[in-house]
């Protein structure tokens, strides 16, 4: 079994393959997370032709590229496996018409996935997301309850988790099934002007550094290595401590 550091690359997002490999190798960091998205050096619109060189920039740097945050189209699909990329990390969204319809919808999008998962051996990642979307690493596991394991994951979040009021002993033994990567990160909540229409009203999530949050690391650690997962470490990235642990082979 491989284990793998890896660190979101969103905050350069539109570096060449090169200058990133060569930038998250400086940090120590064996993998990465690359957006897939409008903007990026990788569009969605370019994966199929770009991304497979992209990667191969930067496992020349010795970084292996474990997941990208794109979408659940034939291409992208297409494209990591001509890259050798594994998953495809998603979040499930929100909209107007309420938490069921939305979730129906999401799940929707995830069973026709599912056969392209399959047919590409490309694993699909759904990660709780604090606001207007899925929350909750148990909000997660429902969404991909009956699809086939082997290639519905979740990614669980240290940070998202802890703003969902869980406890990770719990979530993280509940997800191990289909444990695909943690994100570790953390955060605090912080007084803003009033706002009837936000989440979370009068307070908003702060991301801090790894010790100085509301996710316990230390229990985290610990379930993961009751679970056989070594310990993860973290780095920052922009204004946050965000780094990923992938387990593969």
């Amino acid at each position: 079994m491989t284990h793998l550091w890896s660190v979101f690359t969103t905050p350069w997002s539109a570096m060449p393959g090169d200058a990133l490999g060569r930038l998250v190798s400086g940090l120590g960091f064996s993998g990465a997370e690359v957006p897939v998205r409008e903007g990026a050096f990788v569009t969605p619109a370019e994966a199929e032709q770009r991304l497979p060189g992209f990667v191969a920039e930067l496992r020349r740097h010795g970084v292996e590229v474990v997941s990208i945050a794109g979408e659940l189209g034939e291409s992208t699909f297409a494209a990591c496996r001509s890259a050798g990329v594994p998953l495809i990390r998603v979040m499930a969204d929100l909209g107007p018409d309420g938490y069921a319809l939305s979730v129906r919808r999401v799940r929707q999008r995830l069973e026709a996935a599912a056969p392209l998962a399959e047919s590409y051996d490309v694993q699909v990642g759904v990660q709780p997301h604090h606001g207007r979307f899925v929350s909750s690493a148990l909000g997660a596991l429902h969404l991909l309850d009956g699809l086939p394991p082997a290639h519905s994951r979740v990614i669980w979040d240290a940070a998202h988790d802890a703003l969902a009021g869980d406890d990770p002993r719990v979530t993280l033994e509940l997800v191990a099934g289909r444990l695909g990567i943690v994100n570790l990160k953390n955060v605090v909540y912080v007084a803003r002007e009033p706002d009837s229409s936000a989440v979370g009203g009068a307070w908003k999530p702060w991301f801090v550094p790894g010790p100085d949050g509301l996710s316990n690391w230390s229990a985290v650690f610990e379930q993961l290595d009751r679970m056989g997962w070594t310990v993860p470490s973290a780095c920052p990235a922009s204004t946050r401590t965000r780094a990923s642990r992938s387990r593969t082979g």
